[in-house]
């Protein structure tokens, strides 16, 4: 059995290409979160089928799994059109705010209730991410379109990390994979739709791209998340995201020549050590 911490370096590591892909891939938001979906969900179908992995859930456990399919492709959709109208890190920052809102959310609603050194940790990253893209780029954020859908983006993000522990618990991750990207590609080809976007007559390379998106960042890196959000605290697994940023960055400058400064370099550090005091063990207190 792999361990949870190893999966969840997995799943950063795939999904963190996601952006550098969007930007090679010229494609309609909405159509891109469609094929990722679409794709991710065609490839997983057979195999689930043929060992015999996909279970029929309990009734209780419908709706939370559709919710959880409706949740997440409208976080990336949204995420996608977030982009478009203001700029990758706007979107990337306010989208990596996650953790707050699961923090926040876990203390009105949840039993387990965030602790003091989750705050801490949150906090410590929150400010490597700043510093990551600059103090003057964050002050300069304007309360626009793109703005609201990177905020919403990041509500959405910590709502579907929420709602998926308390199902993972109860399905086995395949299954409920299969189940809730077949609800997000169902939902996205009908706003894909109503919304006249571009479904067809791209070249080799989007659809090479696209293929990706659906294979690495989303079937391989949300299988390995969920993994981890099954086996570890929603909370810590949601702040390690955070660490996505920095790999994004490493990768924007390896594959599209993008510059890494000394203060990129200093907040990743940051963010690292944030998360690094959510894992550290308190006295007497084992860490999940």
């Amino acid at each position: 059995m792999i361990n949870p911490r190893i999966s969840l370096i997995i799943g950063v590591l795939s999904i963190s290409i996601f952006p550098v892909l969007v930007k090679w891939a010229p494609v309609s938001g909405i159509s891109s979160a469609f094929y990722r979906m679409f794709i991710g969900f065609i490839c997983l179908l057979p195999y689930v089928l043929i060992s015999r992995k996909l279970t029929v859930p309990a009734k209780s456990l419908w709706f939370p799994i559709f919710l959880c399919g409706i949740i997440f492709g409208s976080d990336i959709a949204v995420w996608n059109m977030s982009i478009h109208y203001s700029n990758a890190t706007q979107a990337t920052l306010l989208t990596n705010l996650s953790p707050v809102w699961v923090g926040i959310a876990s203390f009105l609603f949840l039993h387990d209730k965030p602790s003091l050194r989750f705050w801490i940790g949150t906090m410590t990253a929150i400010a490597g991410l700043v510093i990551l893209i600059g103090v003057d780029t964050f002050a300069q954020m304007r309360f626009d379109k793109g703005f609201m859908l990177a905020v919403l983006s990041g509500i959405l993000y910590a709502s579907y990390m929420l709602i998926s522990k308390s199902v993972l618990s109860k399905i086995n991750i395949v299954s409920f994979m299969t189940y809730s990207m077949a609800v997000s590609s169902a939902y996205l080809l009908m706003i894909c739709i109503l919304m006249r976007q571009p479904l067809t007559n791209f070249s080799a390379t989007v659809w090479g791209v696209l293929s990706i998106q659906g294979l690495i960042c989303q079937l391989l890196g949300w299988l390995a998340i969920n993994y981890a959000v099954k086996k570890m605290d929603a909370k810590r697994v949601s702040l390690s995201l955070l660490s996505q940023s920095i790999v994004t960055g490493l990768m924007a400058w390896f594959f599209i020549s993008e510059k890494i400064s000394l203060q990129m370099i200093i907040g990743g550090l940051i963010i690292l050590l944030g998360i690094g005091i959510t894992f550290t063990k308190a006295q007497n207190q084992p860490i999940s």
